[in-house]
């Protein structure tokens, strides 16, 4: 499982000339499914974004998480995560967890996540736009 955590200002997503997830101030998360991914990944994944330390605090250093300092979380499905270019220059996606399992590992993620904090996100396997405000600019890669 991989996540890429952006420190955001104003984000949306866009399908179909229609918002259907949009955060004010928060994190957006671009997550994607490899073959090897299960349940206990997603576990293991949330208490990290969760305490991931990139706000600021009263001093102005990034020391406080987005549970201490406020937002919402913008969540992207994004199987292009785990794109491998080793062969060439046209992107192998083999190692992508499969639509239907990634589905579900998507749902359960962000399901997961919502208990905590409030979750906006995308369609799944769909092309979207999405617009995000990255302040800092903060971007991170986790991966379990």
């Amino acid at each position: 499982m991989r996540v890429l955590v952006q420190r955001s200002g104003k984000s949306t997503v866009e399908v179909d000339n229609k918002i259907v997830g949009k955060i004010d101030e928060g994190l957006v998360l671009l997550v994607g499914f490899n073959n090897e991914d299960s349940s206990k990944n997603i576990d293991q994944m949330i208490p990290k974004i969760l305490n991931l330390r990139i706000f600021p605090d009263e001093n102005d250093v990034m020391n406080k998480s987005i549970l201490e300092y406020g937002g919402k979380i913008l969540s992207i499905s994004q199987f292009t995560l785990y794109a491998d270019t080793k062969k060439g220059n046209r992107p192998s996606y083999i190692n992508s967890r499969n639509k239907e399992e990634a589905s579900k590992l998507y749902e359960e993620f962000n399901n997961k996540l919502s208990k905590y904090i409030e979750v906006q996100t995308g369609i799944f396997h769909t092309d979207m736009i999405v617009n995000i405000q990255n302040i800092g600019p903060t971007t991170i890669i986790l991966e379990k």
